[in-house]
């Protein structure tokens, strides 16, 4: 870990002290409210539920203080995602995005971005910089890919972008700003679906916009506002929760996925393996450039779909499951959702379980696949 982020972590632990007075609980307090008492002139207090609440601001104070940035919480990642595109992208604009990266953002672009008058382009992740950027308004970027772990180079797209005149968004969920920081390397927006590790007990759905540009702040703001896109009071309070143990739990993930990405390698029921730890790894060398960890996840590609099955359903420490980053490992086939990956590519998610024992899982149920 590196100063900084230790800085960040401890501090991270005391940030709600600073609004207590004597007598207060220490854990920030659930505030359920849609109607604030509001006599006389609106300005300068709580009006609405839409428009505000304590559990929000706790929250954003939290993934500010870790994003060294304004941050605004919502509902998802993929309303986190879909503020940026839709408060600033308009008719005529022209949007590049990965064309390997998260599925989802993929469909919420063409299915409903082109009706608006968007152009929407595609490009792989490793060769995102293929072509240049003229004429983007702007680039979504995801990397470590999801599901396929390949990188691009942050710091030198997002300067080519910004010499082009156009905005960077970084889709920074894989990575958590423990271990990897857009912004610090040029992004003008990160976002991320704090459903995944920052949560990290896979109970709540949040997501998080955050920038160091007011003006687009203000306007993914607004557009929370107006769009109804909000989080829930439990919900903040659930996550902000989780986030506190974010740091420890990653470093656990991260050194344990680094501890068993070498062995899962050297198994015979594994035809190839992806993880940016690898020395190996085609992205090894960008990974240990704009990484501060290799992360958690890990690609596998068994022999085929039914030996991919096969070894999730007979592990007993793998959860079956869709979404990754919690502290149960899990893993599943990613083909399943219409990823353009091997039938037998896995995404395996490592959790917190003690590494030598869900060693023992994994290698008990590679062995019989063999």
């Amino acid at each position: 870990m590196t100063h900084d982020d230790a800085q960040r972590a401890a501090g991270l632990l005391h940030l709600h002290r600073e609004t207590l007075s004597k007598g207060d609980p220490v854990p920030p307090q659930i505030t359920l409210a849609a109607m604030y008492h509001l006599p006389g002139d609106p300005a300068c207090v709580r009006t609405y539920g839409r428009a505000d609440n304590p559990n929000w601001e706790v929250l954003e104070q939290a993934l500010a203080h870790l994003e060294s940035a304004d941050t605004v919480v919502f509902p998802s990642g993929m309303s986190a995602i879909a503020a940026p595109l839709f408060s600033l992208l308009g008719s005529g604009d022209r949007l590049l995005i990965p064309s390997d990266g998260y599925y989802t953002t993929r469909l919420l672009a063409d299915r409903f971005l082109k009706r608006l008058g968007v152009t929407v382009e595609t490009r792989p992740t490793v060769r995102m910089e293929d072509g240049g950027f003229d004429g983007y308004r702007l680039v979504f970027l995801e990397t470590p890919s999801n599901p396929g772990l390949d990188l691009c180079d942050l710091a030198d797209i997002t300067a080519a972008v910004r010499a082009t005149g156009g905005l960077t968004v970084v889709d920074n969920t894989t990575m958590t700003p423990f271990g990897q920081r857009p912004l610090d390397l040029g992004a003008d927006i990160v976002v991320a679906a704090d459903t995944k590790a920052p949560n990290g007990h896979s109970d709540v759905l949040m997501g998080h916009v955050a920038s160091r540009d007011g003006e687009i702040i203000a306007a993914v703001r607004e557009w929370r506002k107006l769009s109804g896109s909000i989080p829930g009071p439990f919900e903040c309070w659930l996550a902000h929760r989780g986030l506190e143990t974010l740091e420890l739990r990653f470093d656990r993930m991260c050194s344990s996925a680094a501890t068993l990405a070498p062995r899962l390698a050297e198994h015979p029921a594994i035809r190839a393996i992806r993880y940016p730890g690898l020395d190996s790894d085609p992205s090894h060398g960008l990974a240990q450039r704009q990484m501060t960890r290799p992360g958690f996840l890990i690609g596998l590609t068994l022999l085929s779909a039914e030996a991919a099955e096969a070894f999730i359903n007979a592990c007993p420490l793998l959860q079956p499951a869709t979404s990754f980053g919690g502290v149960h490992s899990s893993a599943e086939r990613r083909i399943r959702w219409g990823d353009a990956v091997d039938p037998g590519f896995v995404r395996l998610s490592v959790g917190c379980e003690p590494v030598e024992e869900l060693w023992k899982a994994l290698k008990t149920s590679l062995d019989a696949c063999v």
